[in-house]
């Protein structure tokens, strides 16, 4: 069976949305399934392309990958509030033993992209999960003038432009195929309760 990836992801203005339709084409590529799921702030409609993802709703998955504008170096505060639903999630260590990843999109080179991805890592590492980043060997993670770290994906939105750069591309495809083969390698031991 194909493993079942969540891209968790909440979008303002488009860049990050673009990250999330980028590591879904990596695990589409990697024999995976790419669940397409956002979140809504505030006072704010759910995206209209995606469904908003329930915490009741993350058990099934096989892995997650979560995206997020910078918010001043952090995620944000929609995903912030979808985590401080998920204790019931947490309580049966539904997410224990999965891999996951991050990626972000900011307005600049220095506006915080790092510091988000570290953040969005938090609680995932509470839930149990297991963190892929992008090794050093990915040449778009060595070749990038813009978005891309090992940390996890990410895009240089200047003035607000949604395009991702070949490499911030490459390197959000990269991920999407790591957390994907790292889910099919990982779910015979989850299910045999080794993780």
């Amino acid at each position: 069976m194909r493993p079942q990836i969540i891209v968790l992801y909440y979008s303002r203005n488009g860049g990050t949305q673009k990250l999330a339709d980028a590591i879904a084409t990596g695990i589409t590529q990697a024999g995976g399934d790419a669940l397409l799921r956002t979140v809504a702030a505030a006072g704010e409609p759910a995206s209209a392309r995606d469904l908003a993802l329930e915490p009741d709703e993350l058990g099934p998955c096989d892995g997650l990958v979560m995206g997020s504008p910078v918010r001043f170096g952090h995620m944000a505060s929609a995903l912030q509030q979808f985590w401080e639903r998920t204790s019931s999630v947490w309580l049966k260590g539904q997410l224990q033993g999965k891999p996951a990843a991050v990626f972000t999109s900011g307005s600049s080179m220095h506006s915080g992209q790092e510091s988000t991805l570290l953040a969005m890592g938090v609680p995932l590492l509470h839930h149990g999960m297991m963190l892929c980043g992008i090794p050093y060997t990915e040449p778009a993670i060595q070749q990038t003038q813009s978005g891309g770290s090992p940390y996890g994906a990410s895009h240089v939105s200047h003035q607000q432009q949604t395009k991702l750069s070949e490499h911030e591309y490459q390197a959000a495809v990269a991920l999407g195929k790591r957390v994907t083969y790292a889910a099919t390698a990982l779910k015979p031991l989850q299910q045999q309760g080794k993780l």
